[in-house]
């Protein structure tokens, strides 16, 4: 489109056709009208009022080339004279544009040719620009492809328990998080000391760290999604009788400790609030571990009532999940026998005696409803694999529960094995080969042995009173805690549990503790296998001792200062989806039954039990 009587006519259609004329006009102050009107002596590239002949031929030589260079404007000369305000007008193309053959858009043969250069597959430029790019792809590649997938598959023997890497999905978090990412956290907190990095075990290996939280971080927050390691409760943990709710907001981070509050308040009906920390298909060790963490516990040692602990449990099994753990807890069991019947007796209910009679005072050993997968669950039924040859369960190591000994006004931790299936009478196998106590003094025989649903091996060691948060006098100080246990599932007479308190050993049990038994008809039961999760918690419940409910105070406190696992450096195997034992698919194929608390059977999340060689046939 044209504006005006444009004239001269150009040889082609020119490049500025579009632009309008008081964009062309305006580009002239009323300074550069005056110094056309003073016939100033300066020139524009040989063009102006200095230059009377001069003629837009000046520039549009065929030896120059560019989107303004082929401009033909015939041999019009520029006039001499002033320049009266407006001549330009209608004038078309304005002479003293400075963008007309500036070297960008017009340029020699010369420039061309460099320009225009052809391929040279000898150009040493050429060829360091594809290495560079190369190597930069390369790169971009290695990082974010590469390297994660040398990271999974690197050493990865999980079937067998040694040197598992996996550190996503179905490796260290089945949640789905990868922590291994600059400014995220990572499996070993940067705050863990050096000379934490590696100890030596109860069986004289070296163990290496695997995990690490210093909390020295304050005020984190573990509400679902908060953490790639750990997940604060929202639950009544109904199954003990409870009488506290735990709410993630009770738990945090403060002077370096993981803080758990306790609080006299109403929430969800209850009077209590509290808090639960699990690890639950976050993180998890398999077969082997030495789990270490220093405490400082609630309250005094002479007024009964709080119940702090940490503990680990099979992934199968969520804790305050009672649909998820029905059937699974505290099953550790591999054979194919009564052990797996409900009630722990023959289909027709008639025995074996010891089942009907060795139980709390005399009665029905155990109330549990029959182990869920057993090591014969039929093909084609519901079983978490690898096959259905293999017993999976939900079992349990509790490292520390914290009671008192009111009599003495001191403080006892428990540290226990609990199993199922039972012992006659719950009695494990006490014989001087299959247990170890370091100093009768301070370690002793808990006689609580169990119940209907579990049966304990379990041992009591006093602690120091000074590390109790209301001690008269010296308090709020911390002590160590610790268990490390192994599992040999080719040899499993071979396996143990030892624990720690305040950093001694405190006892020692084998793994024929649990050995067959011959009165109740049932086989071994094992050393944990199992992907196991840690639980940290602080409740209160008449189940586990009296509550001075007119004594106690609130808030109190349960802080951790740190929690470390270590394992022995051939058999690295940290996930909570391992191979030889995995989860992932059975979680995710019954999620409400891990999502939903008040599904308290597996029945009422509306599934069955599945069928198994022995009670059914197959």
């Amino acid at each position: 489109m044209q504006y005006g009587n444009q004239s001269p006519q150009l040889g082609r259609e020119p490049l500025l056709a579009s632009a309008q004329n008081p964009g062309i006009s305006q580009r002239l102050s009323d300074s550069s009208f005056a110094s056309y009107e003073q016939q100033s002596s300066m020139s524009h590239r040989g063009l102006g009022p200095n230059s009377p002949s001069a003629s837009y031929a000046s520039f549009s030589s065929g030896n120059r080339f560019g989107p303004t260079a082929q401009l033909d404007t015939g041999a019009q000369s520029v006039q001499e004279g002033a320049l009266p305000n407006g001549a330009y007008a209608n004038g078309g193309i304005m002479e003293d544009d400075d963008d007309l053959d500036d070297n960008l858009h017009t340029f020699t043969a010369a420039d061309k040719k460099d320009l225009t250069s052809p391929f040279d597959i000898m150009s040493w430029r050429g060829w360091a620009n594809a290495l560079t790019l190369a190597v930069l792809a390369g790169g971009g590649i290695m990082l974010f492809a590469g390297y994660p997938i040398i990271s999974f598959y690197y050493g990865d023997d999980s079937s067998s328990g040694s040197s598992t890497s996996g550190y996503n999905i179905g490796g260290v978090n089945s949640s789905g998080q990868y922590p291994e990412i600059a400014g995220m956290p990572s499996l070993i907190d940067s705050d863990t000391p050096e000379y934490a990095y590696s100890r030596t075990g109860f069986d004289g290996n070296e163990w290496t760290l695997v995990f690490s939280d210093e909390f020295e971080t304050d005020g984190r927050t573990f509400f679902e999604g908060d953490d790639p390691f750990w997940t604060a409760m929202d639950i009544h943990y109904w199954a003990t009788g409870d009488l506290e709710w735990y709410d993630p907001s009770a738990i945090t981070t403060e002077g370096g400790d993981l803080l758990l509050t306790m609080t006299q308040e109403p929430i969800h009906d209850l009077n209590f609030k509290s808090g639960m920390l699990q690890s639950w298909n976050k993180m998890c060790f398999n077969k082997n571990a030495y789990v270490e963490f220093t405490a400082s516990l609630p309250g005094t040692s002479g007024l009964g009532g709080f119940w702090p602990g940490m503990w680990t449990m099979g992934n199968l099994g969520r804790p305050g999940y009672g649909a998820s753990t029905e059937g699974m807890w505290p099953y550790t069991y591999d054979s194919c026998d009564v052990g797996i019947m409900e009630n722990q007796t023959w289909a027709n209910g008639t025995g074996p005696s010891s089942a009907l009679t060795s139980g709390s005072s005399g009665g029905v050993l155990s109330a549990l409803p029959g182990m869920r997968t057993p090591a014969c669950t039929c093909e084609g039924e519901d079983h978490p694999g690898p096959n259905v040859n293999v017993g999976r369960s939900s079992p349990e190591i509790d490292i520390i529960e914290a009671q008192l000994i009111i009599s003495e006004q001191r403080g006892e931790v428990s540290q226990s094995f609990q199993v199922a299936p039972f012992d006659d009478s719950y009695q494990w196998n006490n014989v001087s080969s299959n247990f170890k106590m370091y100093d009768s003094d301070l370690s002793y025989w808990n006689t609580y042995l169990g119940g209907t649903y579990q049966q304990a091996v379990s041992s009591l060691t006093r602690v120091p009173t000074d590390i109790y948060h209301n001690q008269v006098g010296t308090n709020s100080q911390y002590a160590l805690f610790g268990m490390e246990y192994q599992a040999y599932p080719d040899e499993r007479e071979k396996g143990y549990i030892t624990w720690y308190s305040d950093n001694t050993t405190s006892w020692t049990m084998y793994a024929d503790a649990v050995a067959e038994n011959n009165k109740t008809q049932i086989g071994r039961r094992i050393i944990p296998e199992e992907p196991m999760a840690l639980i940290i918690n602080l409740a209160m419940s008449y189940n586990f001792q009296a509550v001075d409910l007119d004594h106690l105070t609130w808030p109190n406190y349960y802080r951790i200062g740190y929690v470390r696992v270590y394992q022995r450096s051939d058999k690295i195997s940290i996930g909570c989806d391992p191979d030889d034992h995995p989860t992932a698919d059975y979680i995710a194929n019954h999620a409400a039954v891990y999502a939903n608390a008040n599904l308290t059977t597996w029945a009422e999340a509306g599934y069955e039990f599945p069928k198994n060689e022995y009670k059914d046939g197959c």
